[in-house]
């Protein structure tokens, strides 16, 4: 009798025990694994092993998780539990665990594209609705799968969304115009983060982000434009850095009547091409070009072209060449119009 109840009391303790011990230990390990693995990240980070940061990258509080899972997983064996309570507690673990797959799955497919798209510097556009869109499948993807190991057929989930969808697409007609707008935008790669355009409406600034909704852009003033995609989609757009980055920017200046012109077509060019080679921002190996276009009251008018390499170039290429061309037609006499303007007042007696 004493053996029989010792036996029965230590069946009591190991059906406690084991347990705790299983998930414990399985806690223990994945915290173990979770620190060689960060430990791992942070030196192939530094020496930029980019492929091993983005996987390592990918499994980030996931393997504590899975860890914890298999504690869960084994504790179960020592519970007196029914056979269906335990086998849906089984199924349910394992669905966290194929969900938490498709989670690693999304991560390092986001990754190395942004990767990609790093590497390819424009050539392809690193936007988040892409990023977006691509992850969006594989969790749909991932659910369906998990759906099929649940038994539960996804022919009557397909229907009702079929059925449903034409009442979600009316409601959501802005919605969805704007998101497949964004496609479009990105389709055609007419406009990409960080082109700078000019809308006809007058925003203008540098494309920073296309999402599913919405094409942000910040102007020089530092503020953020947020415009619809289907707005961009239809607007006539100027972009500044298509097909080439490079630009002609035409600087307007004047001269009076009795000025050399010859003296003054000298000048301004040999500063715009000293200007274009020392002045960050500017071509080097582009040849200015200045031409003569009209009369006006007390001056003859002239343009300059000059290259830049992109368009926010333009200001300090135009600061410098301005304060130099200025000191040196006051070195050579020659004098810029100013406008003076008469005004005859009438005494009335």
């Amino acid at each position: 009798m004493l053996i029989t109840m010792l036996l029965f009391n230590l069946q009591n303790v190991t059906e406690l025990v084991m347990p705790i011990i299983f998930i414990l230990a399985g806690l223990i390990t994945g915290l173990i694994i979770e620190s060689i693995m960060s430990k791992a990240h942070h030196k192939a980070s530094l020496h930029n092993w980019e492929a091993l940061t983005i996987t390592l990258s990918s499994f980030r509080r996931l393997i504590v998780l899975w860890s914890l899972l298999l504690g869960l997983y084994g504790s179960i064996l020592f519970l007196p539990l029914k056979t269906t309570v335990a086998g849906t507690i089984s199924k349910l673990l394992l669905v966290i665990f194929m969900f938490s797959v498709i989670v690693v799955i999304a991560r390092v497919v986001e990754g190395f594209l942004t990767l990609y798209t790093t590497k390819m510097k424009g050539m392809f556009p690193s936007i988040s609705l892409f990023m977006n869109l691509i992850k969006l499948i594989i969790y749909i993807l991932g659910t369906l799968i998990i759906l099929q190991f649940l038994g539960i057929s996804v022919t009557p989930i397909l229907t009702a969304l079929g059925v449903g969808g034409l009442a979600v697409a009316l409601a959501l007609q802005d919605t969805l115009s704007n998101l497949f707008s964004g496609i479009q935008i990105i389709a055609s790669r007419q406009v990409k983060p960080g082109d700078y355009i000019k809308l006809n409406t007058g925003e203008e600034g540098y494309v920073t982000d296309i999402t599913w909704r919405n094409t942000t852009i910040q102007s020089l003033s530092e503020n953020m434009i947020i415009a619809p995609n289907s707005k961009i989609a239809s607007s006539i757009i100027v972009n500044y850095c298509q097909p080439i980055k490079q630009m002609i920017v035409i600087i307007e200046i004047g001269v009076t009547l009795d000025s050399n012109l010859t003296l003054v077509e000298k000048i301004t060019l040999d500063i715009a091409k000293e200007v274009m080679q020392n002045v960050p921002g500017g071509v080097p190996d582009y040849e200015p070009v200045l031409y003569y276009h009209s009369f006006a009251e007390s001056n003859i008018n002239l343009r300059i072209n000059v290259q830049i390499q992109e368009l926010d170039n333009q200001y300090l290429i135009k600061h410098e060449f301005i304060k130099k061309l200025n000191t040196c037609f006051k070195d050579n006499n020659i004098s810029m119009p100013i406008s003076i303007k008469t005004v005859a007042t009438k005494t009335l007696d």
